[in-house]
Formats: C-alpha cells, structure tokens, sequence
C-alpha cells in the first residue's frame, strides 16, 4: 500500500501540481488507500485542480484489501471515521465526485446521507460494499435532488434500504444482504429500469414477496435474480406481480438448484406479458455436492409454487437461453411448456456447466461434464424443433 501511494502521489504531483495554461481534465479516475501521509498531500492536489476548474468530473474508489470478515467493528468505524476527515478536510473533493465507491467502512454516528446527497451533487454512481450506518440498521435515503443513477449494495449489514425518494434512479444492484426480510423497499424511484437482486439463503433467512419489494414500480425492463445454488428466497406469486412486470423486456434467473424443478419460473412468465428475453442458468458446481458440500448449509429444497395457468401466451418472446443445461426430465418439461406459450420464439441457446476456481481443483474424472452428449443432443433437437426454432448446443 505504501508503495501504491507513493507512486500515485508522484503521479497526481506530476500532473495536477503544475497544469498546462488552458488545459482541464475530462475525467480523473482515482484509487486511494487511507495512508494519512499521502492523503495529505493528494488531497490538496485534487482539491486545488477543483477549485481551479482543472477538474470536473471525479471517480474516486477508496480501497481496502483485508477481508470484511478480518475487520473488527472497530476497524470498520475507524476507517469510516477516516474517510468523513478525508472529506471534510477537501470539501472541494466532493463537489465534482460523479462516481464513489466505499468498502469496509462503519459509519454509525456519522453523516453519510449529508455527505453522498447534500454534498455530493454531481454523483451519479455509487457502491457501497461491507458498509452500513451501524450494523442492522435501517438507511433512509431522501435526496430528490440527487442525481445518482447507479446504486450498487455489496454485503452491506443494513436491516433495510428505504429508497424513499431517489427520482433519477436507474439501476440498483442488491447481493448478499443481512435482512431477515425485504432488503430493500422502494418509494419514488419512477426511472428505475434495471434491478439485480443476488444472495443465497441462509438458516434464518424467511421468503418475501417480490411483490412487496416492487410495489409501485411500473418501469422495470431488466430483471436478475440470483439463488447462489441455495433455497429460493421468493414466496410463490403471479397475479401480484403484473403491474411492476408489465414492461419487463429481459428476465435472468441464476442459480437454480440443478435438481430443482424449475417449471416454477414460468410463473414469472405468467405476470410479464411483454418479456423478450429469458436466460436461466442452473447452478451445478462439483464443489458444492455431496461431501465437498460445507456443514455450514442446509439440505436444499425446491420452491413449491401453486401456479395457475391460463392459456396466456409471451408473444414478444424471442430469446431462451439455459446456462448448465443437462438432459433431465424437468429442464425438458420447462422447455416443453415454454413453447406451447410462447409462438414466436425465434432463438434456442444450451449452454454447458459453469465452473468455478474449486471445480478445477477437484478430480475431472470423477465429475464429468454433464452436458449432453450425442443422443441427448438429438433429444433436445426433438423436444424443440418444429421448423422455426434456431437452436445452438454449445459446450461454453
């Protein structure tokens, strides 16, 4: 880290210490750590370029690369308590910060909705990993005069984000949350357009209702959910979905389960009449079955949704597309019911297993691949084709 900053201190010196008559800068992508004796010489740098108009637009990571679960909670209000002296000692630096990105930090006590919506005002991007406002806390965000466009929640120990006002609002990102409950609620966010919701489900965990997570929204066109592998997060529901689905153009699911029954993913169908685009990936990784599987998970079990189908067709259909595609009797009873709904599917695509670094680790020859061989590719290519279908098989 000392040698990092030492080197990035030489190079902010460089460039911003003496700028050319009439030159300005586009756009300075920074990435500090918090080492007081360089800060304190960056930080009048990059302050000074502000103030002089040198500088517009800043993109500023502040970084550590100790594991959150190495930091004591001391440390993370440490680091918190160091990052709000950083910007109270330069408020300059806050004035052109467009994107923002905080890991590892605490700040119980302190003024972070000031900070990243009273005094930010040009921030557009922000990501928050492994950091809250006190642990299990609830974080109200109110800033209708915010432009932030970009919100990225990573392991963040909040009970609950309140998105009570954030107009201009049009991707969230939300992995891997604490909360026994909804994670996130939304209030006035009416150009929010894309939405990931990832995180696997642990003992204590109770599914909600997406329903309630999207209640009011009408503009979402771009869908992720990720079950990391483990039990399904959501209760069963169709009929409560419709209003926020109404305009959803792309629905990803990952993570299924490879045995899990995954006919329960049309009931998303059912509630997203102009879908476009659908991509499921089953999760099947070597290092996650049987005795490779960690004590600290519980037997997995498929979601039991009461579906009630009504002969409604997805016209706007186009693209399928199954990542850890294997020749099992339920992935075939999905693709069967998808077709008979969906009259204008145009494009077919199979893909092979995803490994991971601990898959490789593992003995190839005891977990061959799984994907299917020659007569099930002919079985596929007899479930799907009638003539209209482009299929691919690909082994990626």
């Amino acid at each position: 880290m000392d040698q990092a900053m030492t080197s990035l201190t030489k190079a902010a010196r460089s460039f911003l210490a003496k700028p050319r008559k009439g030159s300005s800068i586009s756009r300075l992508r920074l990435q500090l750590y918090l080492i007081n004796t360089s800060l304190c010489e960056v930080g009048p740098l990059v302050g000074g370029a502000v103030n002089n108009s040198l500088l517009k637009d800043l993109d500023l990571t502040v970084l550590d690369e100790v594991d959150p679960l190495d930091r004591s909670d001391d440390d993370m209000r440490q680091r918190a308590q160091n990052i709000d002296t950083f910007f109270r000692a330069y408020p300059s630096v806050l004035h052109c910060l467009t994107k923002l990105s905080l890991q590892n930090a605490s700040f119980d006590k302190l003024e972070l909705h000031h900070v990243l919506f009273d005094c930010c005002r040009q921030l557009k991007h922000l990501s928050l990993c492994c950091c809250d406002t006190g642990t299990y806390s609830v974080f109200k965000i109110d800033a209708p005069n915010s432009q932030l466009c970009d919100l990225e929640m990573e392991r963040c120990h909040f009970e609950r984000v309140e998105l009570v006002c954030l107009p201009k609002l049009e991707k969230l990102i939300c992995t891997t949350w604490v909360s026994q409950h909804v994670p996130v609620t939304l209030g006035f966010v009416p150009s929010l357009g894309e939405l990931e919701l990832s995180c696997s489900k642990t003992y204590d965990r109770r599914p909600f209702k997406l329903s309630e997570l999207l209640h009011g929204t009408t503009s979402i066109h771009t869908l992720l959910l990720d079950f990391h592998g483990e039990d399904i997060w959501l209760q069963p529901e169709m009929d409560e979905l419709c209003a926020a689905f109404n305009n959803l153009k792309e629905l990803n699911v990952c993570g299924i389960f490879v045995e899990f029954d995954i006919l329960w993913t049309t009931a998303f169908l059912v509630a997203a009449p102009s879908i476009e685009k659908l991509h499921i990936r089953v999760w099947h990784h070597a290092c996650d079955m049987g005795e490779f599987r960690g004590g600290s998970f519980r037997d997995r079990r498929t979601p039991q949704w009461e579906m009630r189908f009504d002969g409604s067709k997805n016209r706007l259909l186009k693209v399928l597309e199954i990542g850890g595609f294997r020749a099992m009797e339920q992935q075939f009873t999905f693709i069967r019911s998808l077709l008979e709904r969906s009259p204008n599917l145009q494009r077919i695509i199979f893909k092979g297993d995803d490994l991971c670094d601990e898959c490789d680790t593992l003995d190839a020859s005891l977990f061959p691949s799984k994907f299917p061989g020659h007569d099930e590719e002919e079985m596929v290519v007899k479930t799907s084709h009638n003539g209209k279908y482009h299929i691919v098989v690909s082994c990626i």
